[in-house]
């Protein structure tokens, strides 16, 4: 390839259109501001002590646990943070894209580890099961976190 040519071609590329794909300068963040949903994470920030109730369990978001009654549910830290998010936006439509930018800030992965992840969420939960309801998926849109939650000022 000539130099001509390949600077056609590098020419072709500046017309690429950022909006029908991804910009990088837009998804490129510091460390302050890797987080998506900035008040949502500041409001739970916040409230340091705040407990998350639903169904059996109960979420600590700032010790980064879920507990079923007395005992804690197993469940990896990408699972936690998805379940996190859907809650802070409980009955809420949360993308796809949403989920994965915030679990996966500033690197790219396949869709099929949101679902792996999310899959291991609802075993954890045992969603679907003996009537508990917990996250409904939208095909194709995203994930709504649908039970009532019990939020309180003081975990124990």
């Amino acid at each position: 390839m000539r130099a001509s040519e390949s600077t056609a071609a590098f020419g072709s590329l500046t017309q690429f259109d950022p909006e029908s794909g991804r910009d990088l300068r837009r998804t490129a963040r510091s460390p302050e501001t890797d987080n998506p949903f900035p008040e949502k994470r500041a409001v739970s920030a916040g409230a340091a002590s705040a407990k998350v109730s639903f169904g059996p369990f109960c979420l600590l978001p700032t010790q980064f646990l879920l507990r079923e009654g007395d005992k804690p549910v197993p469940l990896g830290s990408r699972a936690l943070e998805i379940l996190i998010a859907l809650l802070e936006r409980r009955g809420e439509l949360v993308s796809k894209q949403d989920l994965m930018a915030r679990v996966w800030p500033n690197v790219f992965v396949e869709p099929a580890n949101l679902t792996v992840h999310m899959s291991a969420l609802r075993r954890a939960l045992r969603d679907g099961r003996d009537g508990h309801r917990f996250i409904v998926n939208i095909p194709g849109r995203g994930y709504c976190f649908v039970a009532a939650v019990d939020v309180s000022g003081h975990e124990s």
